[in-house]
């Protein structure tokens, strides 16, 4: 296969997940949303924390919310764990890299705030731990995963945690579903806290 061929063929199998995933996703989507906005209505604030590229959604969603997205607002308050090397390093160092966010968690994490964890495979130790640390704060867990949602899913409460399992066993592809989820998240936050943009 050519170069342009193998790029059009990324192409097309991302735009073919996409779409053949919005009608199962959509509606996880918009119930995350609405804890979300219950959170942040509440006085709430979102964590967030990922590896490698879900530590970059991670810093994209938090910087979208604190900034903005589309619509002129004030900022909304979310941390990214991913960020302070200062803090990961020290905890990796001092203790394991498993706890570098679950420290984080319970050091700054409320009852009335919400932690989304990003993993595509689900299987991320560090990732699993910031979920028991939520868990152990009394807070909600919007989990992003793929394949088969790996050890978050099982450690995820069913009445207030939400799962958006991406439905394919591709690295790049769950990435690129992840991001149009953290868009369609800050969308509906947006729109269900300030209303209808112009």
């Amino acid at each position: 296969m050519d170069s342009i061929a193998r790029v059009q063929q990324s192409f097309q199998e991302s735009a073919t997940l996409k779409i053949d995933a919005g009608p199962q996703l959509s509606p996880v989507i918009a119930a995350a949303a609405d804890v979300l906005t219950q959170s942040l209505l509440s006085g709430g604030k979102i964590l967030v924390c990922g590896n490698g590229g879900s530590a970059a959604d991670a810093q994209h969603f938090s910087s979208e919310l604190l900034n903005r997205y589309e619509m002129e607002r004030p900022g909304l308050p979310a941390i990214a764990l991913t960020t302070d090397s200062s803090t990961l390093t020290s905890i990796a160092n001092d203790y394991r890299y498993d706890d570098v966010f679950a420290k984080q968690v319970r050091a700054l994490g409320r009852e009335e705030d919400i932690l989304i964890a990003i993993s595509t495979s689900g299987h991320s130790p560090s990732i699993v731990s910031a979920v028991t640390a939520a868990h152990e704060r009394d807070m909600s867990v919007i989990a992003l995963t793929g394949r088969d949602g790996g050890e978050v899913a099982s450690h995820l409460k069913e009445m207030s945690d939400v799962e958006i399992r991406v439905p394919s066993d591709t690295t790049a592809r769950i990435q690129e579903v992840h991001l149009l989820v953290l868009h369609c998240l800050c969308d509906l936050i947006d729109e269900n806290i300030f209303g209808h943009k112009e």
